[in-house]
């Protein structure tokens, strides 16, 4: 009986072994299989941006993962980016593929500019031939929903944001190494490239996609072949928005925003919220899928010491240096006069900049401005005790942006152009009173210097270089 009940169990350990392994085996299988579909991005460096669009590429990737994009994620990497970039990619599951970069041949057009110098490594996305089709994406994408119907499209498919020129911040395309080598062999022999970036060369290599139909996937699941032109619903302009403050783009499903705007004014930057409304959605993605650990120390570190020197400021306030002459030296004074009027505007000017410029610029709005009006009110309290002058004139342009925020961020504007008349008429209300607070400052200066800072010929010898109040 002892022997039978010992025989049961051996079977029943070998029975659960056998099923783990079985089971294992399978992850494996599964987890190895190829796919077959890949949304691609590139990077390269040798711009003053380069953190910026590394930052942006892992949020759109993390975002892509969210949405369960049943597709490899792909980044086409030239071999200067720093390898802890290129592991931090690898750790969020995103496949680096290292490339040289392509050289330029419209470096010496009129009209090339050398931000774009390297877009030209785009064209490597036809090089991943292990993949059927890539949908090739620009980092300033902000994706809203799967979009994997793409891969059923064909050859070649694009939008077409501009009437008569597709955008080339997302396109679809078969790999293929007989296109990519025609491609090179194009670049060879100078093909005409209006802009001499990205954009300019597809442009021209692919002319007749305007006249292509219009890309409905198959609802069997099929892929098309030939070339077509995609539903704008898949590169929505930001700018559309900002005409109502809500989509209203009929063709298409409503997946995928760009932003092909003023390079300051991408959505990752702090100051791009309020100023332009989507970018808090972008910070959003962010936030939810990346975080801002890199950033939040430095946030911390500066308010900490704006918070010291408004401690400091108020503690002790010096004041100008004392100083006697003979009515004689009026010429003197009145040049002395013109110098510190010019010292303090270029001061007051540097309280509000300085802060600006420090700050992360990816870090999330919602820390950015709140840092940037501490880091402007610290510096102008250290000018306003320098120079004496009286808090609300110097503090007028401080209250002024706050104010220009609310306006800016009032979330119920009927549409864009309410929002731009109301934007518009409280500068026009704002900017008389700041005109008048920076008069005030000049003219309190002189009367300083006339009644405290000047004792027309009563020269003291035991003058005070500094006071604390």
């Amino acid at each position: 009986m002892g022997w039978s009940a010992g025989l049961w169990w051996l079977v029943a350990a070998l029975w659960v072994v056998a099923a783990a392994a079985a089971a294992a085996e399978g992850e494996v299988v599964v987890g190895s299989a190829p796919r077959r579909h890949a949304y691609a991005s590139m990077m390269y460096m040798g711009t003053p941006r380069d953190y910026e669009f590394y930052v942006a590429t892992r949020v759109m990737m993390q975002s892509l993962r969210r949405l369960s994009a049943d597709a490899d994620r792909v980044v086409i990497a030239s071999l200067d980016v720093p390898p802890l970039w290129v592991q931090a990619l690898k750790d969020d599951g995103v496949k680096v593929v290292s490339v040289e970069n392509l050289k330029n041949p419209y470096e010496r057009q009129e009209n090339f500019n050398m931000r774009f110098k390297l877009t030209l490594n785009k064209l490597y996305a036809w090089s991943l031939v292990s993949y059927e089709r890539v949908v090739m994406l620009d980092s300033d994408n902000i994706f809203l929903q799967n979009t994997d119907e793409l891969f059923q499209c064909g050859q070649f498919c694009a939008v077409f944001i501009n009437p008569c020129i597709f955008h080339t911040g997302l396109f679809v395309l078969q790999p293929s190494m007989n296109v990519f080598k025609n491609m090179l062999h194009e670049l060879s022999v100078g093909r005409e490239n209006p802009d001499g970036a990205d954009q300019g060369f597809l442009a021209s290599y692919f002319p007749d996609l305007l006249d292509q139909p219009m890309f409905h996937p198959p609802a069997n699941g099929t892929k098309l072949q030939g070339t077509y032109r995609l539903p704008l619903g898949y590169q929505m302009d930001a700018s559309y928005y900002y005409l109502k403050l809500r989509w209203s783009i009929p063709c298409g499903p409503n997946s995928v925003i760009t932003f092909p705007s003023a390079p300051w004014f991408k959505p990752w930057y702090w100051w791009s919220w309020p100023v332009l409304p989507l970018g808090l959605s972008w910070h959003e993605q962010r936030r939810e899928n990346l975080g801002y650990s890199s950033e939040i120390p430095v946030v911390l570190i500066q308010a900490v010491l704006y918070i010291g020197v408004i401690a400091v400021t108020r503690l002790a306030r010096p004041t100008l240096n004392k100083m006697c002459y003979n009515r004689r030296m009026e010429k003197n004074t009145m040049f002395l006069l013109s110098v510190l009027r010019v010292v303090a505007a270029w001061s007051i000017l540097a309280a509000y900049t300085i802060p600006f410029f420090i700050i992360p610029r990816t870090v999330h709005p919602l820390l950015g401005w709140p840092l940037y009006l501490l880091g402007s009110f610290a510096l102008s309290s250290i000018v306003i005790n320098i120079f004496l002058f009286h808090p609300i004139t110097v503090l007028t342009t401080w209250f002024g942006f706050i104010g220009a925020l609310l306006v800016m961020a009032f979330p119920w504007y009927l549409n864009g152009f309410v929002r731009a008349l109301a934007v518009f008429a409280y500068a026009f209300c704002c900017a008389p009173l700041i005109w008048a607070s920076l008069v005030k400052t000049m003219s309190s200066l002189q009367v300083l210097i006339e009644r405290d800072a000047f004792r027309l010929g009563e020269p003291s010898q035991n003058a005070e270089f500094t006071k604390l109040y």
